[in-house]
């Protein structure tokens, strides 16, 4: 049995989203076809993220030097807590699928306090001498929904101007994870007569996906 992260960065649920609409469709085919695994859904907007400031870092100053836990204020506490707790979710669980529209060529800032939440130095990379950070997701494997107003996917006009996927796959690749697949839900702004053609593509994409992920 396999369990599944599925990270949904969208503040709209339901068929108003795109992305949100494509990743309802893939998770529905996974479960089909993979009734034992479990789903943990992650609403980002309604998840308690702790962003890493300035309480954050004297935490961890304090820790690294040998204070104790039980020495940290209570609001510290909470955060480093908070903190650990998602990371270890991100490391026991063997799929992710995250799932968000772009804003502004990049990613809603709720998927990069996740991002930072898991980016954790002996937990989903560490350094070794003479090589430098390693990556130890290697036995895991992620998929990323997205959708766009443009066509950003790789090969197109605006593919450089393109800052959410591109990131999302060196974070992947930063933390070893050796399988990252992606479908991009795009274009549904700049030809608007075709969004639901596009929308159903995506679906079938997405469908047929679940079916080998």
């Amino acid at each position: 049995m396999s369990t599944v992260l599925y990270i949904s960065a969208h503040p709209v649920q339901g068929e108003a989203s795109y992305s949100t609409t494509v990743g309802n469709q893939f998770i529905q085919a996974y479960r089909e076809a993979n009734p034992h695994d479990e789903v943990i859904y992650l609403d980002l907007f309604q998840l308690d993220i702790p962003r890493i400031d300035a309480e954050v870092l004297t935490a961890w100053g304090k820790l690294g030097t040998g204070t104790a836990f039980d020495q940290l204020t209570a609001s510290e506490q909470k955060k480093v807590s908070r903190l650990s707790e998602l990371v270890d979710q991100f490391v026991a669980a063997d799929k992710f699928v995250f799932v968000n529209p772009v804003w502004n060529f990049s990613y809603p800032p709720v998927l990069k306090d996740y991002i930072d939440a898991i980016c954790v130095a002996g937990k989903t990379f560490k350094y070794v001498a003479g090589v430098g950070p390693v990556g130890q997701l290697t036995d895991k494997k992620a998929l990323h929904i997205q959708a766009s107003g443009s066509v950003l996917s790789p090969g197109s006009a605006y593919a450089d101007f393109e800052m959410s996927h591109r990131h999302l796959d060196t974070i992947m690749k930063f933390l070893g994870v050796p399988s990252f697949d992606a479908i991009f839900v795009e274009g549904m702004a700049a030809a608007a007569d075709q969004a639901q053609t596009i929308k159903e593509k995506a679906v079938q994409e997405a469908r047929t996906l679940a079916l080998t992920f």
